[in-house]
C-alpha cells in the first residue's frame, strides 16, 4: 500500500458533528467584537471545531484520530495540504502574526481527548484546561493586543469545566469519557457508572457541585479581567461571557444534568447582552 493510502486526503479529514458557533453556551465572535477581527475569532473557531469533533467521533479509533490530527498541524503550519479550516486559519495567523502556537496547543488537547478518558484529581483537570481552554483566550488577547493574565486563564477553564459538567452524561454514554476528578467521585462512594443514571446520585450530585465551587472559584479570579482591557468592545464581550458563565453555573447547580438537557435561558442570554453592553457604554 502507497503512503498516500495511509492518510485520508485533505477532503475527507474532517467528520463534521454538525455543531457549530449557535450550539456552543458562550458567543463565538459577537458583533462586540470589532468587525475587522471578527472573521479572525471565526476562523480560529473552525478550525477548533473541526479538530474537536474528530477526537470526540465515536467511530474513530484513537490511532485514526491521532492521524488525522497530525495532518491538521502540518497544515495549520504550512508544511503541507490539509483541511481547509486549517490552511484558512495558516493564512488568518500569517495576516494578523498572533502566530499558531495557541492553535498548536489545541491539537495537543485533542489528542489526549483521544487517548485519555479519566482524570485523577482536580489539578489534572486543570492540566487538560490549560491545553484545552487557555489558548482559546490567549488567541483573542493576542488577536486584541492585550496583556495575557492569570485573569483570562480563569475564566477559559471555568467555561470548560462547567460544559463538563453540562455534558457529562453524553461523554460517558457516547465516549466513556470522564472530566470528573476521580478522587472526588471515590470520596462520594461514586463511580463512573454513575453518569449512565436517570438521575444525579446524591454522590454523583456532590461530585458536581465540588466542580461548580471550582468555577465559582475561577470566575471570581477572573472577575478583574473586562475592567484591565484597553478594547471596550472586547471588554463587552468578557463581561457578556462572564455572566453567562454565572447564570449556566447557578443553572447546573438547581437542575440534574443527567435528566436532562441543562443550558441557557433565552433570558439568560438577554441579561448577558445587557451586562456586555453596559460594560460598553461605561467605558
Amino acid at each position: 500500500m502507497s503512503n498516500s493510502a495511509a492518510m485520508p486526503t485533505a477532503d475527507v479529514l474532517e467528520t463534521p458533528s454538525g455543531k457549530g458557533a449557535t450550539d456552543e453556551n458562550f458567543p463565538v465572535a459577537s458583533v462586540l467584537i470589532t468587525a475587522r477581527l471578527r472573521p479572525h475569532v471565526k476562523r480560529f473557531y473552525a478550525f477548533a471545531r473541526a479538530a474537536d469533533d474528530i477526537a470526540d467521533n465515536p467511530a474513530l479509533d484513537p490511532a485514526e484520530k491521532l492521524r488525522r490530527l497530525d495532518a491538521f498541524q502540518t497544515a495549520l503550519v504550512g508544511e503541507a495540504a490539509g483541511p481547509d479550516c486549517a490552511a484558512q486559519l495558516h493564512d488568518s495567523l500569517t495576516c494578523t502574526g498572533v502566530g499558531n502556537r495557541h492553535a498548536l496547543t489545541l491539537l495537543q488537547a485533542f489528542r489526549q481527548d483521544a487517548v485519555q478518558r479519566r482524570y485523577p484529581d482536580w489539578d489534572a483537570l486543570m492540566s487538560y484546561c490549560a491545553l484545552s481552554a487557555y489558548p482559546v483566550g490567549r488567541f483573542v488577547l493576542d488577536l486584541h493586543g492585550e496583556a495575557p493574565g492569570d485573569d483570562v486563564d480563569a475564566l477559559c477553564a471555568a467555561l470548560q469545566v462547567l460544559n463538563h459538567v453540562q455534558d457529562c452524561a453524553a461523554d460517558y454514554r457516547l465516549l466513556d469519557r470522564v472530566y470528573l476528578p476521580g478522587d472526588w467521585m471515590a470520596e462520594a462512594g461514586t463511580g463512573a457508572s454513575a453518569l449512565n443514571a436517570e438521575a444525579c446520585s446524591p454522590g454523583l450530585r456532590r461530585v458536581l457541585d465540588r466542580c461548580l465551587d471550582g468555577c465559582d472559584r475561577l470566575l471570581d479570579q477572573a472577575r478583574p479581567l473586562a475592567s484591565r482591557l484597553r478594547a471596550p468592545r472586547l471588554g463587552a464581550e468578557v463581561a457578556l461571557i462572564q455572566s453567562l458563565g454565572r447564570r449556566l453555573a447557578g443553572r447546573l447547580r438547581r437542575a440534574d444534568p443527567l435528566a436532562g438537557h441543562v443550558g441557557l435561558s433565552a433570558l439568560d442570554k438577554m441579561a448577558g447582552v445587557g451586562a456586555g453592553l453596559l460594560r460598553l457604554v461605561r467605558r
